[in-house]
């Protein structure tokens, strides 16, 4: 039970900004972290939800609902994913070999691709949030839904060799676990949010399409695949949420 804790810990402090309040890394929980990341997409999600009922309760602009609402959920995770997002797409769209678009994907510098990802991607999760007028509660399972299947991701598929994953082994039981929380999402948004659920079939087919796009162009799965997927991911969510 202990590593389990720690785990927790670890990954709230990795893969989110939210103070936490126990500074812990242990190795031997490191393999069961990833477990616990749909757990802080809930978290992330419900102040999200929370932020959207609050602007709509104190009847604020809908552009400045869409800027509160579009920063809120980079903000909460440090910006961490929205990194990956600009690394994989300087990568991807450089349509270079495969061995230079992997050096291009570890350069610490940010190429014109990304940098133009970034702009569209800021200016479309706006729009769709500014025009979003749906159950606030779809918010709480959109970052929980993407992170599911970013876990997945991880865990299922082969590693890039410079991956931080590459000597992870991949854990029959974990995927078990983390596909039982990624339907109980499903479920649970699907009952409290009616039509509205039809985001989280947005989030799981955008991280597909991305996730698609990023590993074959890459040739294995790594951090900032995960990272590009899931904000591709969250921005189909967003599209649905914001269009029905």
């Amino acid at each position: 039970m202990k590593r389990y804790v720690h785990a927790f810990a670890m990954c709230q402090s990795m893969f989110c900004a939210i103070p936490c309040p126990w500074k812990i890394w242990d190795e031997e929980a490191k393999d069961k972290m990833l477990l616990f990341l749909p757990l802080v997409g809930l978290e992330i999600g419900a102040i999200w939800a929370l932020l959207s009922w609050l602007c709509e309760r104190f009847c604020l602009p809908d552009l400045v609902t869409g800027l509160i609402l579009c920063a809120c959920p980079y903000i909460l995770t440090g910006f961490i994913h929205l990194d990956g997002f600009m690394d994989v797409t300087d990568a991807v769209k450089s349509c270079r070999d495969q061995e230079r678009r992997r050096q291009i994907l570890k350069d610490p510098h940010v190429g014109s691709f990304g940098v133009i990802g970034f702009g569209l991607l800021l200016l479309a999760q706006f729009v769709f949030l500014a025009c979003g007028t749906g159950n606030h509660r779809i918010l709480i399972f959109i970052p929980a839904v993407s992170r599911c299947c970013s876990a997945l991701a991880v865990t299922g598929l082969r590693p890039m060799a410079t991956s931080q994953y590459a000597h992870r082994s991949c854990s029959r039981t974990h995927l078990v676990v983390l596909a039982a929380q990624l339907l109980a999402c499903l479920g649970a948004g699907a009952l409290l949010c009616g039509w509205n659920a039809l985001a989280l079939l947005g989030c799981l087919l955008g991280f597909a399409v991305a996730l698609c796009r990023g590993y074959r162009s890459l040739g294995g799965m790594n951090g900032d695949i995960s990272g590009y997927a899931l904000t591709l991911g969250e921005l189909c969510a967003l599209a649905v949420y914001g269009l029905i």
